[in-house]
C-alpha cells in the first residue's frame, strides 16, 4: 500500500473539487447517473443477503464493493462532492464561484436520482415478473423500511427529523472518510482496504444516505409501502441530504484543509 501524506492527499482532495467544477455538463450528469445506478444495486444486493441469510452483518460486509467499483470507474455521488467541492471553493481556484459549486451538486443530485430511480423500476419489474406478482420476502422487507424510516420518524415531530439530519450527518462523516481513505495510496488494493471500512461502518448502523435513500423510497412505494412522495421528501431525503452535506464538509473537508493545507506557523519554543 503506497501511502501518500497528508498534506499531499489533501491537496489531491482541493484538485478534485476544483476539476469536478470544470467538468462538462454531460460528463457529470452521466458519472452522476452512473454512480446512483451502481450505488442502488449494492443497496439492493447487501439486503439480499441479509434478508436470505439472517445477517445484517454479512449484508454490511458486502455492500462497499458498490461504493468501491463506483469510486474506481471516478463516478460522483452527492455525498462526495459535498465535501470535495467546497474546497477549490475555500481555496479560491480560479473560476470557482458558490454559483459554480451549487451547479455541480444540482447536475450530481439529478444524475443520481435519475440513476437509482431506474434501478428501483428495474428491480421491482424483476422482483414481480412484470408487475404480476407481489415480490416476495424481498420487495416486503424493503417496503417496511421506507415505512420505518419516513413514517417512523413523522411520529416524533421535530425529535424525528433531527434525527435524520444527525443520522445523515454521521452518515457522510464516515462516507466521506472512505472518500478521502481512496486518495492516501496510489494502488488499487490499498484505496479498496481504506474504503471499506467506512463504508460498511455507516450500512450496519444503519445511518442516513441520501443517494441509497433515492433507491430504497422510489422502490419501497413502487412496491407498496404505506408513505406518500411527501413523506418521503420531507421525513427522509431532505434531512439525510442537509445531513450528508454538514457531516461530508464540517467532519471531514474543513478539518483536513485547516490542518494540513491552510497550517499556522510553528511556535517558537527556543
Amino acid at each position: 500500500m503506497s501511502y501518500l501524506e497528508p498534506t499531499e492527499f489533501v491537496t489531491k482532495m482541493v484538485d478534485a473539487g476544483e476539476a469536478k467544477v470544470y467538468m462538462s455538463t454531460k460528463d457529470t450528469l452521466i458519472r452522476a447517473f452512473m454512480a446512483g445506478a451502481t450505488l442502488a444495486l449494492a443497496a439492493i444486493f447487501a439486503i439480499t443477503v441479509s434478508v436470505k441469510t439472517g445477517s445484517p452483518l454479512l449484508g454490511a460486509v458486502l455492500f462497499p464493493v458498490g461504493f468501491i467499483m463506483l469510486y474506481l470507474m471516478k463516478f460522483d455521488l452527492l455525498t462526495g462532492v459535498f465535501t470535495l467541492v467546497p474546497l477549490a471553493w475555500l481555496d479560491k481556484r480560479p473560476g470557482v464561484t458558490v454559483n459554480q459549486v451549487l451547479r455541480n451538486w444540482g447536475l450530481v443530485f439529478l444524475g443520481n436520482f435519475a440513476g437509482a430511480l431506474a434501478v428501483a423500476f428495474m428491480m421491482s419489474f424483476i422482483l414481480t415478473v412484470g408487475y404480476n406478482t407481489d415480490g416476495g420476502i424481498i420487495a416486503e422487507k424493503v417496503g417496511k423500511i421506507g415505512e420505518a424510516r419516513t413514517l417512523g420518524y413523522k411520529v416524533h415531530g421535530v425529535g424525528g427529523w433531527i434525527t435524520i439530519f444527525i443520522r445523515g450527518m454521521l452518515c457522510n462523516w464516515m462516507v466521506s472518510m472512505g472518500v478521502v481513505g481512496a486518495m492516501i495510496s496510489t494502488s488499487a488494493t490499498g484505496k479498496m482496504m481504506a474504503m471499506w471500512m467506512p463504508i460498511m461502518l455507516f450500512f450496519y448502523m444503519g445511518f442516513e444516505h441520501s443517494i441509497v435513500n433515492m433507491f430504497l423510497f422510489p422502490f419501497s412505494m413502487i412496491m407498496g409501502g404505506g408513505f406518500t412522495v411527501m413523506d418521503y421528501i420531507i421525513w427522509n431525503e431532505l434531512p439525510t441530504a442537509l445531513g450528508n452535506m454538514v457531516g461530508g464538509f464540517v467532519f471531514v473537508g474543513l478539518p483536513l484543509y485547516y490542518t494540513h493545507v491552510k497550517t499556522n506557523p510553528e511556535r517558537n519554543l527556543k
